[in-house]
């Protein structure tokens, strides 16, 4: 027997056909017709709570998504973009942070520019696929995220499902999902470089390095003492939120380990101003004692005690590239990441 009479390719199965199999599985689990499977999915009222409840927690296990976002917009019918900022238990930092305001306020300018609107949301930074859900549901034709936070494989599954999401935060590797951010990376370097230029020798350093943003600024202090042909000393370094209260803990526990110590890169100027007033507190001078380089350079930081010398992020481009991206992401379009310059700007905490 010819063996090609008995060998056909199977033909590939269409999107609409892969949904209806996906729609009959989830019937099919639930105990349901298609029919009321595709009623909840849309929300429809004739559904009791109950089982919409169910068949969508049955829809996200099978990671089956009706799109309804993207079916909005090809008829035009929602101009809203999600903008998510996700809470964190542990370092409870607040929305009310001034660099959560001021890159909110340069997304909400960008939106507005092109005739969007801006919904603000929170989600927990355990559970950041919940961003999706507001794609899913149709609120939003797409979302624009935070931060990555700790959760880098949930933001690649959002991506795989296509959902039209961009993320404010550093390029990893094996990334699949859409980043805009600074280079952290230079941020680090020029902050350390400097202080390195004055003269300081033992330049303590705050930040979360598990947040993959605080990992680059790192890298870039890393790089900058190396380059000077001085070792990072593990005893200047110091796990540090970005809150105030994380920047009292940081300097009670630097002063508890009883080491010298001449200058200060703090991975946020909330941290770098709350740090200078504990070290204050304890009868340091700033800069004489200790010089202080903070990162963001928000607009409180010019008018602090004393002006507060800082790695500068555009984000006024930042909310540009990142509204550009979701849109074109949300018609389908491929985006490529997006990295922005940094930038130093000394005032007299460092001079």
């Amino acid at each position: 027997m010819n063996k090609k009479s008995v060998t056909s390719a199977t033909p590939p199965i269409s999107v609409s056909e892969q949904k209806r199999l996906q729609m009959a599985d989830i019937a099919r689990l639930a105990g349901v017709s298609t029919s009321t499977v595709s009623r909840a999915l849309n929300k429809s009222p004739l559904i009791n709570e109950e089982t919409r409840t169910r068949i969508e927690q049955l829809a996200k296990s099978l990671n089956y998504s009706i799109n309804v976002g993207a079916q909005n917009l090809r008829l035009g019918q929602n101009r809203t973009v999600a903008v998510v900022v996700p809470f964190d238990s542990a370092s409870r930092q607040h929305l009310s942070d001034p660099f959560f305001l001021s890159i909110l306020g340069s997304i909400a300018d960008a939106l507005t520019d092109k005739g969007y609107d801006m919904l603000l949301t929170r989600v927990s930074a355990d559970e950041l696929d919940a961003a999706a859900q507001i794609f899913d549901t149709g609120r939003a034709i797409g979302v624009i995220l935070i931060g990555q936070w700790r959760h880098h494989d949930q933001l690649n599954q959002m991506a795989a499902r296509r959902v039209p999401i961009v993320v404010w935060g550093a390029q990893i590797p094996q990334q699949m999902y859409v980043t805009v951010g600074s280079d952290n990376v230079a941020g680090g370097f020029l902050a350390t470089e400097h202080l390195l230029k004055k003269g300081r020798q033992r330049i303590a350093f705050f930040g979360d390095t598990q947040l993959p943003e605080v990992a680059d600024r790192f890298r870039g202090y890393q790089q900058a003492l190396a380059q000077h042909h001085i070792a990072v000393d593990e005893s200047l370094l110091v796990p540090a939120v970005f809150t105030e209260q994380g920047g009292r803990a940081a300097v009670a526990q630097l002063l508890a380990r009883d080491v010298a110590f001449d200058a200060l890169f703090a991975c946020s100027d909330l941290l770098a101003m709350t740090a200078i007033n504990s070290l204050r507190q304890q009868s340091w001078v700033v800069p004489d004692q200790v010089a202080v380089v903070g990162y963001d350079d928000i607009e409180l930081a010019r008018y602090f005690h004393p002006p507060l010398t800082t790695i500068r992020q555009p984000l006024m481009a930042a909310g540009e590239a990142l509204v550009s991206s979701v849109l074109a992401l949300a018609e389908a379009h491929t985006v490529a990441p997006v990295l922005l310059s940094t930038e130093l700007v000394v005032r007299q905490s460092s001079a």
